[in-house]
């Protein structure tokens, strides 16, 4: 039997702040506005060996939520009922009953799964807690909790543990878990982009909502699922579908706010981030700030242009679009527009697809993949140096102040994403512009395809320097002089290194 536990209601009695108590973590958001969650969230409870499944409000007629969209919520409110085990109809226990309740209710004894009544908003005394009118319902003996502060949650706990019986065995014959990690990839990118088509391609069901109404997801939401790569290995994956991405000053309400938080924060627990844009749309600038976000998180990218289908059919049947000659001129023009803008991902696979057709959806993952083992690489330090000494001749770093950055030794100190520490003259005599091209040299060389890089750069203290002025060898000097070196601050901590 399935160990899914599915928390329903009518809107705002509480479910979501339930569902993030019981998972321990700030998952679901959680919002006065009722109608936030609309489609089915899950957690995993390790204790108790069991999936928790969070829903959208049933019932909900709310204005600003067009008829399609609540429609489609409560299908997957339907999902979630028929897949569950055990149901926990979450009332309010303050405002008391309302004819919804009962009506749902009614539905959910019809649908002869166990159910727990959970009454909530317990946080004051017995006597303000509409108790009599529980019983009312004939689902047995409610339980009382207060899903903000925690009373009667051990309760709860043991409640549907109880219900749920001992985890099952594993037979005998079972075969063996495999001891990989699930590859945990995320889509990021503007509202209605196709984030959450390209999702239920991957996952090949209609798992999450989809709708033409920007704005429509709002939590970021976790599924696993396996893929057969191209080499005929299963792989393990975790997809996070997340909320589009606005821009932080066209937030209207604190909804928004908080979907843009859990996106971001999706990006940081990722292996790999895919940026989706719009076939039709090119980069625009939330694009190229989305990606920075990535950046910024060291992750690795691969970026999706969604909708190519749209293309492939207006050229099939109106010409195309003026003034481009053909299908492969429109996709040359995107793709050297693209990295015009996005310049600072070098190397990042690209991917034409279309999450409604299903083109090339399966070389988004096959790329995940490659990436994935690319990111474990270890590059070898005599080379590293051998290249960064011949990107340096090649094209000489400018002269600031006079002087130009000059690299000593480097070695590579990190993975997930690269580091490497570079022992060098002045790091301040760094720009960015060659930092730039010192990255996209080697990420060329070690084939780190979409892979970031970063540089750990250690200078020589000014007054460690006197002698340099002399015009002698400065490595030699270096060497001779055996200079203290200062440490550049970092966003992941500083480091104390010593010649």
């Amino acid at each position: 039997m399935s160990r899914l536990v599915a928390i329903v209601g009518r809107p705002n009695v509480g479910k979501s702040r339930l569902f993030n108590r019981l998972a321990r973590k700030r998952i679901s958001i959680v919002h006065d506005q009722p109608g936030i969650t609309r489609d089915v969230i899950s957690a995993e409870i390790a204790e108790g060996a069991y999936t928790l499944l969070d829903t959208g409000g049933l019932g909900y007629k709310g204005v600003d939520t067009p008829a399609a969209l609540t429609k489609a919520s409560e299908q997957q409110v339907d999902f979630a009922i028929a897949a569950a085990s055990l149901i926990l109809f979450v009332v309010d226990g303050l405002s008391g009953l309302s004819g919804l309740d009962e009506k749902i209710a009614t539905m959910l004894r019809k649908s002869r799964k166990p159910v727990r009544l959970v009454v909530n908003k317990a946080d004051f005394g017995d006597e303000k807690v509409a108790l009599e009118e529980a019983y009312r319902l004939g689902l047995g003996e409610p339980l009382r909790v207060s899903a903000e502060h925690g009373r009667g949650e051990e309760e709860l706990r043991a409640a549907i543990l109880g219900a749920l019986g001992p985890v099952p065995a594993e037979p005998a014959d079972a075969a063996p878990k495999t001891a990989e990690d699930p590859l945990c990839i995320c889509f990021i990118g503007r509202p209605n982009v196709g984030k959450s088509s390209l999702s239920n391609r991957l996952l090949k069901s209609d798992r999450l909502i989809v709708s033409e109404v920007p704005g429509t997801t709002r939590d970021a939401i976790e599924l696993p699922f396996d893929f057969v790569g191209r080499d005929g290995e299963t792989y393990p994956f975790k997809l996070i579908d997340t909320a589009g991405i606005k821009a932080a000053t066209k937030l209207a309400s604190p909804v928004e706010y908080f979907s843009r938080l859990r996106s971001l924060d999706a990006i940081k627990n990722t292996d790999v981030v895919f940026l989706v844009l719009d076939a039709l749309e090119g980069v625009t600038q939330q694009d190229k700030a989305i990606a920075g976000e990535a950046i910024k998180e060291g992750k690795p990218i691969v970026i999706v242009v969604n909708k190519w289908d749209l293309v492939q059919k207006a050229f099939k049947e109106r010409g195309g679009f003026a003034p481009y000659k053909s299908e492969r001129d429109y996709r040359e023009k995107y793709e050297k527009a693209l990295f015009d803008r996005l310049f600072f991902t070098p190397g990042s696979p690209l991917i034409f697809v279309s999450a409604m057709s299903g083109y090339e959806v399966d070389r988004m993952l096959n790329a995940a993949v490659k990436l994935n083992r690319t990111l474990d690489k270890k590059l070898p330090t005599a080379k590293l140096n051998q290249m960064l000494g011949f990107l340096a001749e090649r094209n000489p770093p400018p002269a600031i102040g006079g002087k130009r950055f000059r690299t000593y030794y480097a070695t590579q100190t990190g993975n997930r994403p690269f580091r490497i520490k570079i022992f060098c003259n002045r790091e301040e005599k760094l720009t960015e512009q060659y930092r730039r091209y010192l990255e996209a040299g080697l990420v060329e060389e070690f084939d780190l395809k979409g892979c970031p890089i970063y540089f750990d750069l250690v200078g020589k203290v000014k007054d460690d320097m006197r002698g340099s002025r002399g015009g002698g060898n400065a490595s030699a000097e270096f060497r001779e002089n055996q200079p203290k070196w200062k440490v550049e601050e970092r966003s992941g901590g500083s480091e104390l290194a010593e010649d």
